[in-house]
């Protein structure tokens, strides 16, 4: 089974860039036609769609948020990231990869456990 995994700073200062990792096991970054996603939920908000890396390495970014936003991979150790520049503390959130069937921002069929990071002085 698929399996991924967040890794990261828990705590990011205002202004500062949030980068996380995801690690995937179990299949191929690079099988056609996943997409590997990046999902965040603040505190008592909903689920929001961040951008997405493609198996070929194309990339897809939420419009709200494409101008600090960047995704990128390693297919050497089957990883892919994500950066967010200039963060606030509204950026506070639990942030989750996962993988998508077919289509970059829908159809999510495995999701990591997600992690919590706060921006904070």
């Amino acid at each position: 089974q698929v399996q991924l995994q967040e890794s990261g700073p828990g705590l990011v200062k205002p202004s500062q860039t949030l980068s996380l990792t995801c690690t995937v096991s179990g299949g191929s970054i690079t099988t056609n036609f996943y997409y590997w996603s990046w999902i965040r939920q603040p505190p008592g908000k909903g689920l929001e769609w961040m951008g997405a890396i493609g198996y070929s390495g194309s990339t897809y970014y939420s419009p709200s948020l494409k101008s600090r936003t960047s995704i990128s991979r390693d297919t050497s150790k089957n990883q892919f990231t994500l950066q967010l520049s200039s963060v606030t503390p509204e950026d506070t959130a639990v942030y989750y990869c996962a993988r998508a069937d077919g289509a970059p921002a829908y159809g999510m069929d495995y999701w990591g456990k997600g992690t919590l990071v706060t921006v904070s002085s």
